[in-house]
């Protein structure tokens, strides 16, 4: 198939988690004969960070306003078997009316925030993605399983809403003999629904336990955060350095964010990540994480700084190691690149049913009509 998205950024992964999920998905598409295009807007804080300016695997345009999309991009648009518009994609509502109307293909949203974004739709404050946009998609491609999906469906007429979550690929995460330099680290841009979180299951174990050994990984922490001295902290790593990072931790710490805890079933990246390389994972606590890992076998589950520093100073390693190592092989079996590659496959095949099988939008159309009156 050919396939085109509109994405965030695949060239940077600077202060955003899309670039990793991009970079994983398309390189696996590639290797199984797909053609992929990514669009790509120019924004001026990626341009200075780009950790993978031309991706070897694809191919990769930047653009720099939305009418260069149409000036020069609309027949791959129109001939794609299918064109995917992702979260938070600078003009988002415009450039998904453009594609809908130009594309012959599927036409899919892709979105790797799905909490957050309909919690800005039902505030009104969503730039990327409207109400009527969900029912004009072909398909809404979500980061969020579990009920999400049924609302997508029946309360914004998605035609399809189907998950889609993040994956890992095992070429470049896996379990290297390192020297274990930190007995918990955290990976993570800052969010300050998350910032709680952290104070609680790191930076007080930190507080409590000086001799251990800490890091936190992650642009655009707040200078006013006081770290405690045995908290190392690395402002910005590329992926490339992802694997080492995990490989030199003894525990990963996970943190989900609120809006992603409400809604449950919300896995993020850097959870796949860290399990590829078997080292065990130390996460908060919300809704589908048990359909994932299986707690106390393939995940352990904290909720304050005095379980943590219970895994840390008394889990015996054999265990710990067996742990990660049960994760390893879940994410191996259900989790990498190859399996959403095929997925999205499975996806866009059932998306091309004639329009004759697809939900009647009629009733949501006469709703939208009636709140406006």
């Amino acid at each position: 198939m050919k396939i085109v998205f509109l994405g965030l950024s695949i060239t940077s992964s600077w202060g955003n988690g899309h670039a990793t999920t991009y970079r994983s998905l398309i390189r696996a598409l590639v290797q199984r004969g797909h053609e992929v295009l990514f669009l790509e807007r120019d924004q001026p804080w990626y341009a200075a960070n780009r950790d993978m300016p031309q991706p070897p695997f694809g191919r990769t345009e930047i653009y720099r306003r939305v009418s260069e999309l149409e000036t020069q991009f609309a027949d791959e648009i129109a001939s794609a078997d299918c064109v995917i518009i992702g979260s938070f994609v600078p003009e988002g509502k415009t450039i998904g009316a453009l594609v809908t109307r130009l594309a012959s293909g599927v036409t899919a949203f892709y979105d790797i925030d799905t909490p957050i974004t309909l919690e800005q739709i039902a505030r009104d404050e969503c730039d990327y993605l409207s109400p009527d946009l969900i029912a004009r998609y072909d398909v809404y491609l979500s980061f969020t399983g579990g009920p999400t999906l049924e609302l997508l469906e029946q309360e914004y007429a998605s035609p399809m809403a189907r998950s889609l979550f993040c994956s890992v690929d095992p070429i470049y995460y896996f379990p290297e003999r390192r020297k274990r330099k930190w007995a918990l680290g955290y990976l993570g841009t800052f969010g300050a629904d998350r910032q709680a979180k952290l104070n609680s299951l790191l930076l007080a174990p930190a507080t409590m336990w000086p001799a251990g050994r800490f890091v936190v990984g992650g642009p655009q922490y707040p200078k006013a955060i006081r770290w405690p001295t045995n908290v190392e902290r690395i402002t910005h790593l590329s992926p490339a350095k992802h694997c080492a990072f995990y490989n030199s931790q003894r525990f990963t710490l996970n943190l989900t964010r609120a809006a992603m805890v409400r809604a449950g079933f919300s896995p993020s990246v850097r959870l796949f990540e860290a399990a590829a390389c078997g080292t065990p994972v130390i996460s908060d606590e919300w809704p589908g994480l048990k359909r994932l890992f299986r707690p106390g076998e393939e995940i352990l589950v904290a909720k304050s700084a005095g379980e943590v520093l219970e895994i840390l100073q008394q889990l015996p390693e054999e265990v710990a190691r067996d742990i990660g190592s049960r994760a390893r092989q879940r994410v191996l079996r259900e989790h990498t690149s190859s399996h959403r590659a095929a997925e999205l496959e499975l996806i866009i095949g059932a998306a091309r049913k004639p329009a004759s099988h697809r939900p009647n939008l009629a009733p949501f159309a006469m709703h939208q009509q009636q709140a406006v009156l």
